[in-house]
């Protein structure tokens, strides 16, 4: 997916990050909306609807997480990719801003060139996941069912509301049943190899499929990786 067209929002309420990531990001062709804190990161999303937000963890008025979390909880933003810029370098962090549906986290002192590859690695991947749904078909497990397609999951004809990262996982899963993917083999097909992420970004992700699945439908094989089965 080519950078020209397509629009990158940031909020930070450090002057100095905004313009360095602006001016970086023009640089590589994107256009760039700017906001200065959380309130104004859910205003401009609205009004830009941007293809991607990055947001700071630590903002005044409403936190990145705050923001991430309203917006995922909105149709429009669903399949927006979000990164969340954070000084704070804990695992805990950095797992509540996935949980909240983040596609990516980035710390804090920012390196402009990590920032915008890991910007770049995102739009590649969206492009790739775009191609295999378009290939792809609907599965039908039992009473389930999931379009890759339309980006929905049905149970008994109740509708299952998944973030892209969720879903993505359980379309891997339940593409084959009964087979276990390996860890780095889920971590290399989600997340893909330009994004650094951490082995308990798979757990969060699972835990958080299984809740609201109501269903126990994705098996922990310890030390090894995960299964799908109903």
């Amino acid at each position: 997916m080519e950078p020209k067209g397509k629009k990158i929002l940031i909020a930070d309420d450090e002057p100095d990050i905004l313009e360095i990531l602006d001016y970086n990001l023009r640089k590589e062709g994107y256009e760039v909306v700017r906001a200065a804190n959380g309130d104004e990161a859910l205003e401009q999303a609205k009004a830009q609807k941007p293809d991607l937000i990055v947001l700071d963890i630590m903002m005044p008025k409403r936190t990145g997480l705050e923001v991430c979390e309203i917006l995922r909880s909105q149709e429009a933003f669903r399949d927006t990719l979000i990164i969340m810029l954070t000084a704070l370098s804990d695992e805990h962090s950095h797992i509540k801003g996935l949980e909240s549906g983040a596609d990516d986290y980035v710390n804090k002192p920012i390196s402009p060139k990590v920032l915008t590859s890991r910007v770049n690695a995102l739009f590649r991947r969206l492009n790739k996941n775009i191609n295999t749904k378009e290939e792809g078909g609907v599965l039908k497990i039992d009473n389930l069912t999931i379009d890759p397609v339309k980006f929905v999951v049905m149970a008994d004809d109740h509708e299952i509301i998944l973030a892209k990262k969720e879903f993505e996982l359980l379309y891997l899963l339940a593409s084959k049943p009964g087979r276990v993917f390996l860890r780095n083999e889920i971590l290399s097909q989600i997340w893909g190899n330009d994004v650094i992420v951490g082995d308990r970004t798979i757990d969060v992700h699972v835990r958080k499929v299984r809740q609201k699945m109501g269903m126990d439908c994705i098996t922990t094989v310890k030390g090894v990786g995960y299964k799908f089965e109903l």
